[in-house]
């Protein structure tokens, strides 16, 4: 399970602790900037993960493979280029070739993929997404509220967005 602590800039006495979710992404992706957008204005942390300037791991792929619903359905665009020219079935593929086949071809990915702790989405559907997220947006809620965090009127995190917040956690962090 992935955490990220959100520690208020002036005192680690408010700590609040959230699910990470991760967004796999593409630059180029009008939804994939949607859902990032989306996290931001709704203040829920995340850690995102650009599919092509960062490569995807292995772990990357087995985590998303292991939190699917309907198997590579959920994550696999079937009129992915590669996919139509080369005739590809997945399911007659093993495990590690179908890994080792995303990782040498991740535009095959349907994008975004939004992995929490124990599930998958994909797509930008806010509705969905609002399904998807309730426990990590009512952490991210709690986070630097007046009613955790005494000095809520005068805290530096007041007022931040999730990622300045993650940022003035890790500087804090690094002190």
């Amino acid at each position: 399970m992935n955490w990220v602590f959100f520690f208020s800039p002036r005192s680690l006495a408010h700590a609040t602790i959230c699910p990470m979710i991760k967004i796999y992404y593409s630059p180029s992706c009008s939804s994939c900037r949607k859902v990032k957008k989306w996290f931001d204005e709704q203040k829920i942390p995340y850690e995102s993960k650009d599919i092509f300037s960062n490569k995807l791991t292995k772990a990357d792929i087995k985590e998303i493979i292991s939190k699917c619903e309907n198997g590579t359905d959920d994550i696999i665009s079937p009129r992915s280029k590669i996919v139509l020219q080369n005739d590809i079935d997945f399911d007659e593929m093993k495990i590690s070739e179908l890994i080792d086949f995303v990782l040498a071809n991740p535009s095959v990915l349907r994008r975004p993929i939004i992995v929490d702790d124990h599930r998958v989405q994909v797509g930008y559907n806010p509705e969905e997404i609002e399904t998807f997220i309730p426990r990590a947006r009512r952490m991210a809620e709690e986070a630097c509220s007046a009613a955790n965090c005494p000095n809520y009127a005068n805290c530096s995190c007041n007022g931040l967005s999730t990622l300045e917040k993650i940022n003035q956690s890790r500087l804090n962090n690094q002190k």
